[in-house]
């Protein structure tokens, strides 16, 4: 098929017709069409392909998630052995590392929270943990490697020596007394994956269709065709067996096309981007976590001003933990990613673009930074120029993605990734791929399918689930 369907009157047809050019739904159409040999795959969506919520993401990927089972351990697994693989197929084109995941903590309860952890994930299959309580056993860390993944280490290495830390991470807070180093993590050009991966399921036959999916048609409750408003103005039908809704924010919007619920909420989530000129940051280190609430830094004028307006009061109390960093870029690149979760707990049942403005946030991030990294307080006095953007996490309500079939026979959807979308979408891919085609899939699928949440037994399971590992 080429990149514009030719219509045959108004109707045309396909072996599968997929909502959404994000990368869910672009893995989806590789998979399909290049991992089980659809020969007519058509991705539908109004805005070009990885626009909306693909390209505000960090980029990041990791193979470390807590339980209660292993189900996202090796969803992210099999996902990092697919992202290995097509980067040595195609000279690293993506530009993967594995740079590692670094969560520190200056709470001496956290630290042996992350030795249990730790041996949890080992358990899960995240890799085996070093643990190092000396200097002199730290001395055969490896530290991240600035470029490549290959020979680098998995598992994880956990620091428990101050001067250790101290040793290896001297940019960061001298009170850090833990820092777990995950190794199976790191980041890519989310934009050179996409599109690899969108050039292999065209020339696979795949086609990419500029137009918004209006009505899904059923008959004798099976998928029989999809509804595509042009931007001409004209609504055309494909006819197909199958539709896949990887429709990201919009998720739960699409799945009413078909007649179906989807337990989906949005939050909005932003990031800025700096130019950290004073070298603050290693430009070494992988993606840095602190995994400690905070209470932000202000002199006494100042915290006496904010407390006195309800408007500006919350940020004189407590914030969450997981506030999070990583550089961007190499050779003479400074810019550094910062993002802060402060504000998840807005949720958007109808997320609308652009998002809510929060004129606050680069000056609450780098505050909060400083509590991490003490050297960037040097920017408090003016502040640098930020870059700033940000999309939604649609999510479920314990954080799993849903993949699996939705409602009429023959529609599916690859969903609900909730911020880790990059990461998770070729394994997920795969596994939709298999359900549509009937092939055999892995242990587990049952995980993530929509149909958990018709067992009683796993939504009084979800009730007590603790972390989700939302960052």
């Amino acid at each position: 098929m080429s990149d514009r369907l030719h219509h045959l009157g108004a109707t045309d047809t396909a072996d599968a017709v997929i909502c959404g050019a994000g990368i869910a739904g672009i893995a989806a159409a590789q998979a399909l069409a290049v991992g089980r040999g659809l020969a007519r795959v058509v991705i539908v969506d109004d805005t070009p392909p990885l626009t909306l919520t693909s390209d505000k993401s960090t980029e990041a990927y990791r193979n470390w998630w807590p339980g209660p089972d292993d189900a996202m351990v090796r969803l992210m697994n099999r996902s990092i052995d697919l992202l290995e693989a097509w980067a040595t197929a195609s000279d690293n084109r993506f530009l993967l590392n594995r740079r590692g995941y670094v969560y520190a903590t200056a709470r001496a309860e956290r630290a042996a929270q992350f030795e249990a952890d730790a041996a949890l994930a080992a358990s899960q299959g995240a890799g085996a943990v070093r643990i190092y309580r000396s200097l002199q056993e730290a001395a055969t860390y490896q530290p991240s490697a600035h470029q490549g993944w290959q020979g680098h280490p998995t598992g994880a290495d956990l620091f428990l020596d101050a001067a250790a830390i101290r040793k290896h991470f001297p940019w960061l807070s001298p009170d850090i007394c833990a820092v777990l180093h995950a190794r199976r993590c790191g980041w890519f050009s989310g934009q050179q994956l996409g599109m690899l991966l969108l050039e292999q399921a065209r020339e696979a036959g795949a086609s990419l269709l500029a137009g918004r999916v209006t009505g899904v048609q059923q008959d004798g409750g099976r998928v029989t065709g999809v509804q595509v408003a042009m931007p001409s103005g004209v609504t055309h039908t494909i006819s197909t067996p199958v539709f896949v809704n990887a429709a990201g924010p919009y998720a739960k919007q699409v799945a009413a096309l078909c007649g179906v619920e989807l337990p989906l909420f949005s939050e909005a989530h932003y990031k800025i981007a700096i130019d950290d000129a004073r070298g603050v940051i290693d430009r070494n280190t992988g993606l840095v976590i602190l995994d400690d609430a905070q209470t932000l830094e202000w002199n006494e004028e100042e915290r006496a001003e904010l407390a006195a307006d309800e408007s500006t009061r919350w940020l004189t109390e407590p914030l969450p933990a997981g506030i999070h960093l990583r550089p961007e870029g190499y050779g003479r690149a400074q810019t550094v990613l910062m993002l802060w979760d402060y504000h998840g707990a807005h949720r958007f049942d109808d997320p609308a673009f652009p998002l809510p403005e929060d004129a606050l946030y680069p000056e609450v991030v780098l505050r909060g930074m400083t509590r991490l990294a003490p050297g960037l307080s040097a920017y408090l006095e003016r502040l640098p120029h930020a870059y700033m953007d940000g999309g939604y996490y649609t999510k479920t309500v314990e954080n799993r993605p849903l993949v699996g079939p939705m409602g009429p026979g023959g529609a599916y959807v690859c969903a609900a990734f909730s911020g880790f979308g990059l990461m998770a979408a070729p394994a997920a891919a795969e596994l939709l791929a298999a359900q549509v085609t009937g092939a055999s899939r892995p242990e587990y699928e049952r995980a993530f399918l929509p149909s958990r949440y018709d067992d009683a037994a796993y939504c009084a399971q979800v009730a007590q689930w603790g972390s989700t590992g939302q960052l």
